[in-house]
């Protein structure tokens, strides 16, 4: 007779990573990122829990990314009101809102649901080198 079952886990308290996005690429730093929100770097990795720790990114303004993207990539917003479709390309959101680059390279990266919008609150964006986590005494991380 096979059974499966979920072995009780012990519920450990959540780590706290800071990274440096000064220099990285934008596709390598997102995936590197999802992997620690999800817990895939974890040894009890299960993909209906949440498993992973929370994660800061700092000089989210200062993000590399390949080739002809800084002109090329557009990012989509619409209203839902006719005519409502606002394109945006990489460097005015990088003028503008320089956070919402990772946010939305992570956000696509996650499990679609109520899990990856779970996962998605445990990341923390900041444009400069400032954060408001010391308490937390976050893990800094190379990647």
């Amino acid at each position: 007779m096979n059974k499966t079952f979920l072995q009780k886990l012990d519920i450990t308290p959540k780590k706290w990573y800071l990274i440096d996005a000064d220099g990285k690429i934008l596709g390598r730093l997102a995936s590197s990122v999802v992997n620690i929100l999800t817990g895939k770097n974890k040894t009890l990795y299960s993909p209906n829990l949440d498993m992973g720790d929370n994660v800061i990114i700092i000089n989210s303004r200062k993000i590399n990314t390949t080739g002809n993207k800084e002109d090329q990539k557009r990012y989509y917003n619409h209203s839902g009101r006719p005519g409502g479709l606002k394109i945006e390309s990489l460097s005015k959101l990088r003028t503008r809102i320089p956070n919402r680059i990772i946010e939305k390279a992570v956000k696509g990266m996650l499990p679609k649901g109520r899990l990856g919008r779970q996962l998605f609150t445990h990341l923390k964006v900041y444009a400069d080198s400032h954060h408001c986590h010391d308490a937390q005494q976050p893990e800094i991380i190379n990647l």
